[in-house]
């Protein structure tokens, strides 16, 4: 059955907002870190090197992408592209999962050794003082990092956000057992209960979401129909959940002074010399909480315009493969779910 003009312009729109979002963060790093001129700049006149103009129209080339990755698969349902993009906000969590598990143990291990005074055992005199140098740190440790735990996220499909508690619990426990029974303490321990302990709350709000697992405090909504909760959760995407995280990307992210672009500008680290340099990655998991919720709000909106558009979803979830979650199924030409019957 070939895709209406008014299908084709709702999946183009709930597919640019992930393109879009995902041009404004590779373009926020080429201009602060790559040294590229910058849309607004070029835009601005301040700057029209051909490499400004490419981030100009990289927006529109953006949106292209959309309507092409549409017109491509006209056949899928709603349903299907809901999915596929739980698949991409699935994966970005998964790569932040990994992420800070990796660079909580080495950075954790690092600073252990530094304040031990055993780093020049396991490394030249003149790596192991460059270690206490924040950006030195960030580039030869933690960068790789975040690359292999983007390879290892492509590879491993399930989310571990089961692990991350279990092992806030653990971090935390060997600060209590080392505290009274060794009386040893040091600032890189707390600094890894609070770096697991923030990454797992803003993390796994998007897979939180992605599961519908998000806990409503309402009267109302539990006995609407499975269209009037369609509307509800369509205009709440809209007006509320995708604003707000435009808000904290454009606010964090609008030029070198603002309050996620400058603290990773300069690899921010705490007061605490022998502490873990992780503290410009916990302002970063802003941007990747906002990142992670526009993809999966993108998705959230693909499967209720799906209901509003004809298809009826069961109540029967269905395990969303490669990502360890549950997606509701939809069965098209349904005009009420099983619960409204």
């Amino acid at each position: 059955m070939p895709l209406s003009s008014f299908d084709a312009s709702l999946r183009v729109l709930a597919l640019s907002v992930v393109y879009v979002t995902t041009m404004f963060v590779i373009n926020n790093f080429l201009t602060f870190w790559g040294g590229w001129p910058g849309a607004l700049a070029t835009m601005q006149g301040v700057d029209t090197s051909k490499l400004g103009w490419l981030q100009v129209m990289s927006y529109p080339i953006a949106v292209l992408l959309a309507w092409m990755h549409v017109q491509q698969r006209a056949d899928d349902s709603y349903a299907q592209w809901a999915e596929r993009i739980a698949d991409w906000a699935a994966y970005s969590i998964r790569v932040a999962f990994w992420m800070v598990l990796l660079i909580g143990i080495a950075d954790a291990l690092i600073s252990f050794l530094r304040v031990e005074s055993m780093l020049p055992v396991f490394m030249p005199e003149q790596m192991a003082s460059d270690m206490g140098k924040p950006h030195y740190r960030g580039n030869n440790l933690h960068v790789p990092l975040m690359l292999l735990a983007a390879l290892v996220a492509w590879r491993a499909k399930g989310l571990g956000f089961t692990w991350l508690t279990l092992l806030v619990v653990v971090a935390e426990f060997m600060i209590v057992i080392t505290r009274f029974i060794f009386s040893y303490e040091q600032a890189f321990m707390g600094d890894l209960v609070r770096f697991w302990y923030a990454a797992l709350f803003l993390f796994a709000s998007a897979h939180t979401l992605l599961v519908e697992g998000h806990i409503r405090v309402d009267v109302a909504y539990t006995h609407f129909s499975a269209r009037n909760k369609a509307w509800v959760n369509s205009v709440g995407v809209l007006l509320l959940g995708l604003p707000l995280c435009w808000t904290i990307l454009i606010l964090g992210m609008w030029d070198k002074t603002s309050s996620i672009n400058s603290p990773l500008l300069s690899m921010e680290v705490s007061q605490s010399g022998y502490g873990m340099y992780v503290k410009y990655i916990m302002v970063g998991f802003l941007a990747i909480f906002a990142y992670s919720m526009v993809i999966q709000f993108a998705s959230y909106l693909m499967k209720h315009v799906g209901v509003l558009r004809g298809e009826s979803f069961t109540d029967e979830p269905q395990k969303h493969k490669g990502s360890g979650h549950r997606l509701t199924t939809f069965e098209p030409g349904l005009e009420r779910s099983s619960t409204d019957s």
